[in-house]
């Protein structure tokens, strides 16, 4: 049988075919330099599927990576907020130091769905001076084999 005839062959095929066109962006020349941004995270701690919009629950992890070899950043804020835009957790009451390639997460369980499809966090960063951005991510997972992720994205630059 040919791999046409296998669908699970084929969305493997298109699936590494589509990290590779999606890799593309990450080139070095690519990367930015700043002393501070706020960043917008959408999350999905629901998504529906079949005919009748049924909701499947899943997990949320929001990664925060610094990516300077040489210099920590500070996690000023991070806030979590639902489909209407209503603040439902600040996460950060003291400022966290995350040392040069340092991470850290935050986690919901598939049981925290108040955020709804449209929820989001929102991040913020600041730096002593220039560094490279932080990689600012949400990790969605699912109980039957769901995955996949959002990028964040600077709504505002710190001023310098």
């Amino acid at each position: 049988m040919s791999w046409t005839k296998k669908p699970a062959i084929r969305v493997l095929a298109c699936s590494a075919c589509l990290v590779m066109l999606a890799c593309g962006h990450l080139l070095a020349a690519d990367y930015v330099l700043s002393s501070g941004q706020t960043v917008y995270v959408p999350v999905y701690s629901n998504i529906y599927s079949s005919p009748k919009a049924v909701p499947n629950h899943l997990a949320n992890i929001l990664s925060i990576r610094n990516t300077d070899l040489a210099r920590p950043i500070q996690v000023t804020v991070v806030d979590y907020y639902d489909t209407r835009g209503t603040l439902v957790k600040k996460y950060y009451t003291e400022t966290v130091t995350l040392a040069p390639l340092e991470s850290t997460h935050i986690y919901l369980p598939e049981t925290a769905n108040e955020g709804g499809f449209g929820a989001n966090f929102i991040v913020k960063w600041t730096a002593s001076e220039e560094v490279n951005a932080p990689i600012i991510e949400c990790v969605m997972a699912g109980n039957q084999g769901r995955a996949f992720v959002t990028s964040g994205r600077v709504i505002k630059e710190s001023p310098r």
